[in-house]
């Protein structure tokens, strides 16, 4: 920023007469307001009493009207001296919104989308353990975390539409970096066929701990995140922001709601374009093809051409961002139309008014604590952590839920998941933002809607209680082989000769309806690998009937492989319950963003933001897929355990513990939602309804309808 002086160009003398000449008719509080802080509007003001410095000039040395185009430096869309008349039609909100949402869709496809769909292909690839891929998902919140409150402090008095460029940059580069192992791993090379029906000759195989240098790539991918969490900082924390300057009061809070929305969007057209990408083979660059299908186990699929495809287009993106000014045109006529809703506590009386207050980095330390003292601004980013947690545990182990408790495959299960999760949440943005537009709703009004938008779905979250089905019986874990064997134990004397491994779980529904671990466990012998699904055939363990049951084919067979078809036909009424959940959960989300810019000061709504993400990820979105999976494993009844005897991931799990269980964490983080949102909606305190005070001074003096005001401070 070029300090009180702003940017001399012929295109801000339009904008000067039009400001002076509204401040000029203005209210008399108003006109009083500008007059008494016009010796800090040249610079940028603070609150409480003005600025003692000997080099600030009398009150009466600046007209009202012109100081606040040095403070917004406004301009047209361009480079230097090259502005393109065909660009000024995107220097408006709207224009800036477009990019932004394109960026926000972007950054949601690739962190959200692509990196979830991936990891599972990267874990076979590159022989990674669960834990491992675990902490590549994590580094991007990670380096939100570092990053944020830094980003937006500095940001606040930037260039903002230049620091999303930077964001487009990091972005671009982050996928970049990420899908470079693929260039320098070589050739993926198939290992053997395994053959899963009962072998008495089978090899059996000894505890052996290898390691291999693709692991290494790793710190690669972690790399690859850091960049897309440097990316996504100023992207939530300035972006927002600058949207909210550039917007009327009740106008923000749609455009608001909408770029959220995008980021939303982003994952779904992420796991689309991700899954289509995955059914071609991963060495498609070289040339190469393969004749085993995607039902081969050893199937790996080209889960780095949309890294590229993100990449140039988060790049692309770049240019666009870099042309639009420091502030469009006509924010400061919005800025001084509005009226500062900032919660009024203790503090407020308090805050630093030094017109250079903010620029320097040795202020972070005292405007950070004036926000933490902010207890309306820390009710509201608690209230939204609470809520984190659980839409990022459901966002995570929604499909795990449905596929156990309906006993579907857990690619339908991941479909239905994001069919509902996804439009849910993009709905419930945008539907939030759309109300507290349409009824210009004030803060505390906002933070009411958002009450009871969080009350409804706190009723609605008793839907998995009637969701819960019972568990389909399962041989030698609550049923045995024909009265044989023990429970708790796979091993029965029908497959004892068939040398079965605990590692290769590949479910099997068996003639009877009881299901198996695998072909290997249920003692089948034979198989027509060219039926779908796969049928088999002379099953020792399954039960002997008379009439062997058929397929839709008309094929008898003893077993096939699958999960056997669950009894439960909640599915419906539940997928639909649970839809009408997301919209209200995620209705909260655009007003509570919009309070929190509302009751904060107006030069620390960018660090604000960058608090709350901060926040929000440390209480919510970090570790709220870790207690979500801690707690489901603790309803797990089927363990993977090796041939080192070592515990890995669950194959079956009780299905009304885990219901119940679910209910639990839900409801007590809806509640702790609830209680911090009414506690902000009670602590809230606006500014004296006999006060009149323009938002764009508001750090300057609070004047009330009376002359004297001029000699405050």
């Amino acid at each position: 920023m070029k300090g009180a002086q702003g940017i001399e160009n012929p295109a801000f003398v339009p904008c000067s007469p039009d400001t002076s000449r509204r401040l000029s008719s203005s209210s008399p509080s108003q006109v009083q307001v500008s007059a008494a802080s016009s010796d800090a509007q040249g610079a940028e003001p603070r609150p409480q009493e003005e600025p003692k410095s000997p080099e600030a000039p009398p009150a009466s040395a600046e007209p009202p009207g012109p100081p606040s185009l040095s403070e917004f430096e406004e301009g047209p869309c361009g480079w230097r001296n090259f502005h393109p008349r065909c660009l000024q039609r995107c220097n408006t909100p709207r224009g800036f919104l477009l990019h932004y949402c394109l960026l926000a869709l972007t950054q949601g496809i690739v962190v959200n989308g692509l990196v979830n769909i991936s990891i599972s292909t990267i874990e076979k690839r590159y022989e990674m353990k669960s834990s491992l891929t675990g902490l590549i998902s994590s580094s991007y919140d990670i380096s939100f975390c570092v990053l944020s409150l830094f980003v937006s402090f500095i940001g606040e008095r930037g260039h903002k539409p230049r620091w999303l460029a930077f964001a487009s940059f990091m972005i671009g580069l982050g996928a970049l970096v990420f899908s470079l192992p693929q260039f320098f791993s070589g050739q993926y090379h198939l290992g053997s066929i395994f053959e899963d029906t009962c072998l008495t000759a089978r090899n059996s195989t000894s505890c052996t701990s290898s390691t291999s240098s693709l692991s290494n790539y790793l710190y690669v991918f972690i790399l690859g995140q850091l960049l897309l969490g440097m990316g996504g900082t100023p992207l939530y924390t300035l972006g927002t922001a600058f949207i909210d300057d550039s917007s009327p009061t009740h106008t923000s809070s749609l455009y608001i709601g909408i770029g959220y929305s995008m980021s939303i969007l982003g994952p779904a057209i992420g796991y689309v374009l991700g899954g289509q990408l995955l059914t071609m083979y991963i060495d498609v660059a070289m040339g190469l093809s393969t004749d085993i299908t995607e039902d081969d186990p050893r199937w790996l699929g080209a889960w780095w051409i949309g890294f590229l495809i993100c990449w140039l287009f988060a790049w692309s993106l770049i240019i666009p961002f870099s042309c639009f000014p420091k502030h469009l045109p006509g924010t400061a006529k919005i800025q001084a139309e509005k009226i500062s809703q900032t919660h009024q506590n203790k503090s407020s009386s308090s805050q630093h008014t030094d017109e250079n207050f903010g620029k320097s980095f040795k202020d972070f330390p005292a405007a950070l604590k004036n926000l933490m003292r902010n207890t309306v601004f820390m009710c509201l980013v608690l209230s939204t952590s609470s809520e984190a947690l659980v839409t990022t545990g459901f966002a995570t182990f929604l499909p795990k839920f449905i596929e156990n408790q309906f006993g579907l495959t857990s690619s339908f299960a991941a479909t239905l998941g994001g069919a509902v999760l996804i439009p849910g949440a993009a709905l419930g943005q945008i539907l939030g933002g759309v109300i507290v537009s349409k009824f210009k709703m004030t803060c505390k009004n906002t933070m009411r809607f958002a009450l009871a938008s969080s009350g409804v779905a706190l009723m609605l979250s008793f839907v998995f209680i009637y969701a819960k089905c019972e568990n389909r019986p399962f041989a030698g874990v609550s049923e045995s082989y024909n009265g044989t064997g023990e429970l708790g134990n796979l091993s029965a004397p029908c497959n004892a000769n068939c040398n079965c491994l605990r590692s290769y779980y590949y479910p099997l529904c068996g003639g009877d309806g009881v299901q198996y671990f695998s072909p290997c466990f249920a003692g089948c012998l034979n198989t027509v690998s060219k039926s779908k699904p796969k049928l088999y055939y002379n099953c020792s363990c399954t039960e002997k009937k008379t009439e062997m049951p058929l397929t839709a084919e008309g094929l008898s067979f003893e077993a096939k492989a699958g999960k056997c078809e669950t009894q439960c036909t909640n599915l419906p009424i539940f997928l639909g319950v649970f839809f009408i959940t997301v919209v209200f959960t995620f209705m909260a989300g655009t007003p509570i963003t919009v309070s929190i810019l509302r009751c904060v000061n107006q030069r620390q709504r960018s660090l604000a933001l960058g608090i709350q993400f901060m926040l929000l990820r440390l209480l919510g979105t970090i570790p709220g897929p870790i207690i979500f999976g801690v707690t489901i494993d603790s309803t797990c009844i089927l363990w993977d355990i090796n041939e080192c005897g070592i515990k890995g991931a669950c194959w079956l799990y009780n299905n009304i513990k885990m219901a119940h269980m679910l209910v639990a964490i839900s409801v007590t983080c809806k509640i702790i939602t609830i209680f911090f949102n009414g506690l902000a909606v009670f602590l809230y305190k606006p500014p004296p309804s006999g006060t009149d005070v323009l938002f764009q001074n508001q750090n300057a003096v609070v004047v009330e309808h009376v002359s004297k005001a001029e000699d405050e401070g």
